[in-house]
């Protein structure tokens, strides 16, 4: 079914029966006929242990007695449950926040949180979009090294780019370029799950060097598409543990004609390879070369800070879960906030990704960010839907900046 898709059957767990009243009634309004209410997570749970359940949404309190909602996430995936879910809560707002990381964490679909009471209209918009139960993705380590490495040889890797604007100009500053595998049973296996997979050491190297030369002939396509047009690259941990890495980037820019200076390599702290010697030695010949070096994901790690005191990263990347919902979010704000002052401090250029609706935007300009990246601007596209994103893009900043 498609993601506009009705749930067929939700299922509502509140302790209190006033509130569960109201929720029901709500959602029946809303046109949701086949609604479940229990005031006890264990008379729930026990529906969801009947294989025909068809329960596609599970609103959940998290303070109940007896069994409270975080132990009820962790019940739900205990027993396999692949619908989605909604937190309806009277805790605070950073409690809402943890529990529902949490859930994202044990691979729950989590449509959001809810402050009670909730409005009709809130729970319209955390349904919208809502589908029936979908089959679970494929786990991280379903590849064994060696399907990844056949994978390169027959030449099923793909690159799609993600745009990347100016906040203050709208004028179009790169891309990211992102590496897909295109799987012959699963479909597009997103890099993302293998970069960081220790099993791959000692494959990833081909992967880069595989993908890069094209990607620079590429970029050099679309430098009249922006003043500094740039193409930001993901490193690997091989990539981080290869003394010729910088002379293999040096010859592949030369050749593709590609200037350095517009090259971004993105490196996650978490791909820094154990022997940290190497890892400096490289990147320090990379940031001589005047290639940019970009920490990704800013704020995630156990050792950010470290990292942007040894290392030469010139450009830093704020992570999209501390950007979307910036806008809303004291905390996150603060983070955001605190995190572009600092890079300011330290003369790096600031990237927002996960820039994903107007108030993400608005919130990130006002705090002077310089560079957006997410759905709002454009979502990872082929090299051919680049140039038509363009245009497109230009007229709606053009009506944004109005």
């Amino acid at each position: 079914m498609e993601p506009s898709a009705r749930p067929r059957k939700i299922l509502v767990v509140d302790d209190e029966p006033f509130v569960l009243k109201v929720l029901v009634r709500q959602l029946t309004a809303l046109g949701y006929e086949d609604v479940l209410s229990y005031e006890h997570a264990q008379d729930a749970l026990a529906v969801l242990e009947r294989e025909d359940h068809d329960v596609d949404v599970v609103f959940t309190d998290l303070q109940m007695p007896g069994m409270d909602g975080v132990e009820f996430l962790r019940q739900l995936v205990q027993r396999g449950y692949d619908g989605q879910v909604v937190l309806v809560s009277g805790e605070d707002a950073r409690v809402l926040n943890s529990a529902e990381k949490l859930a994202y964490s044990r691979g729950l679909r989590v449509l959001g949180s809810l402050a009670k009471p909730a409005t009709r209209e809130q729970l319209q918009q955390r349904l919208h979009g809502a589908a029936p139960a979908m089959c679970a993705s494929v786990p991280q380590d379903a590849y064994p090294p060696e399907a990844l490495r056949n994978a390169i040889a027959a030449g099923q890797l793909v690159t799609c780019y993600q745009p990347q604007v100016a906040f203050a100009t709208g004028e179009v500053t790169g891309v990211e370029a992102l590496i897909g595998w295109q799987h012959p049973r699963d479909g597009l296996v997103p890099a993302d799950r293998l970069l960081n997979g220790l099993q791959y050491y000692g494959v990833l190297n081909d992967l880069t060097r595989s993908m890069l030369p094209s990607t620079l002939e590429q970029a050099r396509q679309w430098q009249h598409l922006g003043d500094d047009f740039r193409v930001g690259i993901n490193l690997s941990m091989d990539d981080l543990a290869a003394l010729d890495f910088p002379d293999f980037i040096v010859e592949a820019a030369a050749r593709a004609q590609f200037p350095l200076s517009r090259l971004v390599l993105e490196i996650n702290e978490t791909r820094m390879t154990r022997d940290r010697l190497v890892s400096l030695d490289v990147l320090t010949r990379l940031r001589l070369k005047r290639i940019s070096l970009l920490i990704d994901d800013f704020g995630t790690g156990q050792s950010s800070l470290a990292h942007l005191r040894d290392v030469p990263f010139d450009e830093l990347k704020l992570d999209g879960s501390f950007v979307h919902g910036a806008s809303r979010d004291a905390s996150l704000n603060a983070i955001v906030k605190a995190s572009l002052l600092l890079a300011r401090q330290l003369n790096m250029r600031t990237i927002a990704q996960g820039i994903d609706d107007l108030e993400d935007w608005n919130v990130l300009r006002e705090l002077s960010c310089e560079v957006a990246q997410g759905k709002f601007v454009g979502a990872p596209m082929s090299a051919e839907a680049l140039p038509q994103w363009a245009r497109t893009w230009a007229a709606r900043y053009a009506a944004l900046a109005r």
